[in-house]
């Protein structure tokens, strides 16, 4: 087992991703804080001194569709991953998480101790789950299975009748299962469940940072059955006793506005996938499962080393794409698309004419 003290991935995003045309990053680019309507008159340094800020928590129930004290608010969805699995999870226990994988999930879990195990999400099968194979990697001491839906890299949708199944091999375990939803917002076209409604043993974590550009408000969330989120809200006394309160107010803020919010996303992200299907059009250089929703995608470069076409690619062309040894499929790489417009546009011509060359110059 690893001792994990660090993110590797997160630090390359924070220290070697940067490029002038950017398409590693995963969430919609930034909301600005001239368009939410907020009087700096309406905020305070400092808030009630309690386990939750009410006006959140009721907006969070609300939008989650459960009662407050279902509700943990947490500093993104990374600390909800951490909090969530550090009170589920003892040294030692099993957990049993999908690959490929975001790999701050894989590192929480190798922090706390866990007996880390695997269930594969195949490129052949579109990044689907297979209910049968996790209940054959299940053991008596499994004590929770960890997925992402939209699945994180490759934005595929997991189908319920599938998370329902896990649910069911779950209970019969003993197990909890954790689904990160931060990208589930982005299937615009079809009404989606949260997986907290097809059992009580299901834990989700989410945030308002991918689908809506939010990302320096910092609110992230758990929503978990009452006992449990007591129990979160606790052990979250060792990690971030006090929260942020201007951010837990214009958090609100946000919630009250997300309407507007929630469109700007929407049109960005409609333009922004308009011309990344015509960048794969007649690409025959890549290949893999294009995801209908989200802002990223995954394709498989066919020739040559990922790394390698990365480092050509940013140092070339200025323009940046997220290896997929991040994600334990070092032949792909992931492309993000929530990006200002004009800039992705370019983006994506670039990384088609930085593709053109690679190809080129190996033939």
């Amino acid at each position: 087992m690893n001792d994990v003290r660090e993110s590797t991935y997160l630090a390359w995003a924070k220290l070697r991703s940067r490029a002038k045309y950017n398409l590693a990053t995963s969430g919609i680019m930034g909301y600005p804080l001239r368009e939410l309507q907020v009087s700096w008159q309406d905020l305070e340094i400092n808030g009630p001194d309690a386990y939750g800020y009410r006006p959140l928590l009721e907006g969070l129930a609300q939008k989650s569709s459960v009662t407050p004290d279902c509700i943990v608010a947490a500093e993104g969805t990374s600390m909800a991953n951490h909090l969530a699995m550090a009170a589920l999870v003892e040294p030692g226990d099993d957990v049993l998480i999908e690959r490929p994988s975001y790999g701050p999930i894989l590192e929480v879990a190798s922090y706390l101790r866990a007996n880390i195990l695997r269930f594969e999400r195949r490129a052949e099968c579109d990044f689907q789950i297979d209910s049968d194979e996790i209940a054959q990697r299940i053991t008596p001491k499994t004590r929770l299975i960890c997925l992402t839906n939209l699945h994180n890299p490759s934005g595929a949708l997991v189908r319920e009748d599938d998370l329902a199944r896990v649910g069911e091999i779950a209970q019969k375990a003993g197990a909890q299962v954790l689904v990160d939803e931060v990208y589930l917002e982005m299937v615009y076209d079809q009404p989606v469940r949260s997986s907290f409604q097809l059992g009580a043993n299901f834990v989700v974590t989410t945030s308002l940072t991918k689908a809506y550009g939010l990302s320096g408000l910092r609110c992230g969330w758990i929503v978990a059955q009452p006992e449990l989120a007591k129990r979160m809200w606790r052990l979250n006394d060792l990690f971030g006793a006090t929260p942020v309160h201007p951010g837990e107010q214009l958090s609100v803020a946000a919630l009250d506005q997300l309407g507007k919010i929630d469109e700007r996303a929407r049109r960005l992200l409609a333009t922004n996938r308009k011309a990344l299907e015509a960048f794969f059009s007649g690409r025959s250089d890549l290949e893999g499962y294009r995801s209908r929703w989200g802002t990223v995608s995954f394709p498989r470069l066919i020739d040559g080393s990922v790394d390698e076409f990365c480092d050509f690619l940013r140092k070339r062309y200025d323009t940046s794409v997220v290896p997929g040894r991040f994600f334990e499929m070092p032949d792909h790489f992931r492309i993000g698309i929530g990006g200002d417009p004009a800039m992705t546009a370019e983006a994506l011509q670039r990384l088609a004419a930085a593709l053109d060359e690679w190809g080129a110059n190996r033939a």
